[in-house]
């Protein structure tokens, strides 16, 4: 039996950021902190939101960064970018949620947020960032990939529990579940 991975194709949806072409308007991050509250639309929370625009208003620089994968470590990066004179650390542009930082996070869980493209029932053309982006800031592209099984991303689910994990360890994750289980 051949152990060789099955190869498939999966859509890879991305976000293109046109930093000249944003004016820090942060009509984004309202946007997509009301379409993910729940009830949809009953709220707005920047910090709740999946996209955060990083600025440097003086020199009218605004860069809007969407999150990444959740990370369990730290990076062994810390490279330094500078634009019109002002140094930038690496983090201020990772789209990762990680242990070091407290960006991309849900406020009251601590659970790392993710982009998802605003992917809802019934779907919508783009991510709702890209459709409020009144300067097209924010382009949405597609494309195909060729990828094997072992390279699918995880679901929500095991995101959050992975998270979860990595913060309270596995035993206190299972004898909490144990507990609730007992309640229910």
């Amino acid at each position: 039996m051949d152990a060789t991975p099955k190869k498939k194709t999966r859509l890879v949806k991305t976000i293109r950021v046109d930093v000249d072409k944003c004016n820090g308007c942060r009509a984004c991050e309202v946007i997509c902190s009301s379409f993910h509250a729940s009830p949809r639309y009953s709220s707005s929370n920047p910090e709740r939101s999946r996209i955060r625009v990083i600025r440097e208003p003086l020199r009218d620089i605004y860069v809007p960064v969407y999150a990444g994968e959740y990370t369990a470590a730290e990076c062994s990066g810390r490279d330094k970018y500078t634009i019109d004179g002002k140094a930038y650390d690496e983090c201020a542009f990772c789209r990762a949620s990680c242990p070091s930082r407290s960006l991309f996070k849900e406020p009251d869980s601590g659970l790392p947020l993710k982009c998802d493209m605003c992917e809802s029932d019934p779907p919508l053309d783009e991510p709702m960032c890209v459709q409020w982006c009144l300067n097209d800031a924010l382009v949405y592209e597609e494309h195909e990939v060729e990828v094997t099984e072992e390279d699918e991303p995880q679901t929500e689910l095991e995101l959050g529990v992975e998270s979860l994990v990595d913060k309270h360890g596995l035993q206190k994750l299972m004898d909490t579940i144990a507990r609730m289980k007992k309640k229910g």
